[in-house]
């Protein structure tokens, strides 16, 4: 990975990890505040309650001039404390073990982590005119609720870490796929451009006299160089380049061509047959010979030595077939994919097919691809509806 890409990922998880904790920070705090306020409000519902009761009891107690004992009024609520007072404030009873100021001007309130809940519905009866309930609970239970939010808060930014992580996976995959596959085109072109570069400098070199044969290598080198300068040219500068349709011959423009491949098809002893129609379609030129190069130079690029092409031009349908090394069954969806290239153990960059595929389908042209390992392979192309009456 390089120096930039690092920085930008770095950049990416930094800002992707703050956001994700500030986002359950506040998640947590919000929840925090929503089980604090609904610990308080049950608490002092729940002191409201045993109040009433021991008030209740008091008052029933006097009125029947019964003896009450204090100690039992509130001794099956486990946390819960009462004081009873006079109404000189002074303690009449209490079960707390350290006394505990009271404000006596408020009803409910919170002190020292300890809720405080104050019942005067006694009105004097047996001296008691005030009863003061305690939760000592309340701290316990809060401690629990940030212990389970920081368990649950550690939990969920784990999870959403390593889905994080999975997604950054995700995502760079393709990016480093893509990375690579240009460092291997770029490997690619500079070599593909090496060979007939280094051909052209040697024949042209002054000691080098110039023989047929030389001169023959500085023409499959240039136009070698042309054909790989045309297709990058295509998929570069050429996606906006206004197409010029006229009508041509494809017999005429085919057997141009064969002349080139068949130099070139000399050089590993493969022999082309053709049985070309006269045909007329509506067409960009270059479009055409673009398919017919690239398809072409593929069936003598995979071809054996001393291997058979054979071009066949008949009711608009343009056939190449070779019986070269041909194409694996899984590979055959691929091969038009820009970059994909089957086997590497003939140079180039995977994007003579993908070049063939864009143009057909710019025009609606049908390809049918058949093709068997060890056996060969053959294109073939639909040009029917692009047929048109001979020109003038």
């Amino acid at each position: 990975m390089r120096v930039e890409e690092k920085s930008i990922l770095f950049k990416f998880v930094l800002l992707y990890h703050t956001s994700t904790f500030i986002l359950l920070s506040v998640i947590a705090i919000l929840i925090y505040n929503m089980q604090y306020q609904s610990i308080y409000n049950l608490s002092i519902s729940n002191l409201e309650t045993i109040s009433s009761k021991i008030s209740a009891k008091i008052i029933t107690s006097d009125m029947k001039n019964e003896d009450l004992d204090f100690k039992t009024l509130c001794s099956s609520d486990k946390g819960v404390k009462f004081a009873l007072y006079d109404k000189e404030k002074n303690t009449i009873f209490t079960d707390l073990k350290n006394n505990i100021s009271v404000d006596f001007e408020k009803k409910n309130y919170l002190k020292d982590t300890h809720i405080i809940s104050i019942d005067k519905s006694t009105l004097g009866h047996l001296d008691v005119d005030a009863i003061v309930m305690i939760n000592n609970n309340f701290k316990s239970k809060i401690h629990s609720i940030i212990i389970t939010i920081l368990v649950i808060f550690i939990i969920s930014y784990l999870i959403i870490c390593a889905v994080g992580y999975y997604l950054i996976q995700l995502f760079m995959k393709p990016i480093k796929n893509e990375r690579k596959r240009l460092d291997n085109f770029i490997k690619d072109t500079t070599h593909e451009l090496n060979t007939p570069i280094t051909a052209l400098m040697i024949c042209t070199d002054k000691n080098t006299p110039r023989s047929e044969k030389n001169m023959e290598r500085i023409y499959l080198s240039s136009k070698r160089i042309s054909h790989i300068y045309n297709d990058l040219t295509h998929i570069i500068l050429d996606l906006n380049k206004k197409k010029k349709i006229t009508t041509i011959a494809l017999h005429d423009i085919i057997t141009s061509e064969l002349d080139y491949f068949e130099l070139l098809a000399s050089k590993k002893k493969i022999s082309i047959e053709f049985n070309i129609q006269h045909t007329f379609i509506k067409i960009d030129k270059d479009d055409f010979k673009r398919i017919l190069g690239n398809v072409l130079s593929n069936a003598i690029k995979y071809n054996k030595r001393q291997g058979k092409i054979r071009v066949t031009l008949e009711n608009a349908i343009l056939s190449i077939e070779d019986n070269g090394i041909g194409i694996n069954e899984k590979d055959q969806k691929n091969i038009f994919n820009r970059y994909y290239r089957s086997t590497v153990q003939e140079g180039g960059f995977g994007l003579g097919l993908n070049i063939v595929d864009t143009i057909c389908k710019e025009y609606n042209i049908q390809i049918e691809v058949q093709s068997q390992l060890q056996h060969g392979t053959t294109f073939s192309f639909n040009f029917k509806h692009l047929t048109t009456e001979e020109k003038d």
